[in-house]
């Protein structure tokens, strides 16, 4: 991915998709109705994006593991999606198991063939009972057209941007390729194309419009940037390796919350940071200047497996042989 064709797509610009970005299965917010058709009248699933797109190199890459933070904060920085988080997710109960979940759901959009579909419908089920009221005294549900569509909405511009540090600039056909696959990626999950901006020239009033209206540093955002709120140890993986670091994590912890707080400011789109109030210095943009020029140079000659994340490499291993 550090070569144009590390961010290919369709030469044609076409409709649309960080990081996820809307990449969580757990609650987006709002006040409205469930935007899944009924059954008798969804006719066929929408498919996934195609191999060889933008988001079939980019979302299955290691590299957008470090895009996802940005993404999710942005979600929650509305203050209906984030009273949705704050008082119907497990992310502080069961953090390993919610990103986990959220990662799988993701890659399940981009790779998941059949799969995708259902896994948008498991979404919406899961989201029809939550419901209450945000910090602004509005009530929300969580399948409100506006706000599921916001949910879905940052992944876009956090793609957009992180690329340009993690991997490289991306050409005008190729973002509005992006756009094209995200759009469908959002019909995957449910989200009606009247809910989203259909161009790349109507997203960016939009995205204006929310950060000068509705975006907020709300208190899911000061948990996820705090560097100082308790996570357990990780409950995932070879039980001996568990055990290795609930024995270390008071050390482990606090540079790995200073990290995960410097890549969520970092790679999120300088307008929305302002929007949202994240401090951010020269010295700290010079620091992740660095280390994702390190990072355009190593991973790109890492074999495949490390390289993509399982899912992803399955699915590309699959279309490869498709192909002969």
């Amino acid at each position: 991915m550090s070569s144009a064709k590390d961010v290919k797509g369709p030469r044609a610009p076409g409709p649309e998709a960080a990081p996820g970005g809307g990449a969580d299965p757990e609650p987006p917010s709002g006040q409205g109705s469930d935007p899944e058709p009924s059954a008798r009248g969804r006719g066929a699933d929408p498919e996934p994006p195609l191999p060889g797109g933008v988001l079939w190199s980019l979302s299955g890459d290691i590299r957008a593991l470090l895009m996802l933070p940005a993404a999710l904060t942005l979600q929650v920085a509305h203050p209906a999606v984030g009273a949705g988080v704050d008082e119907h997710s497990v992310f502080r109960t069961d953090p390993w198991g919610r990103g986990e979940r959220s990662l799988r759901s993701l890659q399940l959009w981009v790779y998941g063939g059949a799969e995708a579909a259902e896994e948008g419908r498991r979404l919406r089920v899961l989201h029809r009972t939550i419901r209450g009221t945000d910090t602004r005294g509005r009530s929300y549900h969580a399948l409100t057209p506006a706000n599921y569509a916001w949910v879905h909405a940052t992944g876009f511009p956090v793609y957009q941007h992180a690329a340009r540090y993690l991997i490289r600039p991306m050409t005008p056909a190729q973002e509005r390729a992006l756009y094209a696959e995200w759009l469908q990626v959002g019909r995957i999950l449910g989200i009606h194309d009247r809910d989203m901006p259909q161009t790349i020239e109507e997203f960016w009033p939009y995205w204006e419009k929310m950060l000068a209206g509705e975006i907020e540093a709300t208190t899911v955002v000061r948990e996820l940037v705090d560097v100082d709120q308790p996570v357990p140890p990780p409950d995932r993986g070879p039980w001996p390796l568990r055990a290795v670091l609930r024995a270390l994590w008071p050390v482990l912890l606090p540079p790995l919350a200073r990290f995960r707080r410097f890549v969520t400011i970092g790679l999120m789109p300088p307008d929305a940071r302002a929007a949202v109030g994240l401090p951010w210095s020269a010295e700290q943009e010079r620091r992740l200047r660095r280390m994702c020029a390190v990072l355009r140079v190593v991973v790109p000659v890492l074999p495949e497996r490390l390289r993509y994340l399982p899912r992803a490499r399955a699915a590309r291993a699959a279309e490869a042989r498709r192909n002969g």
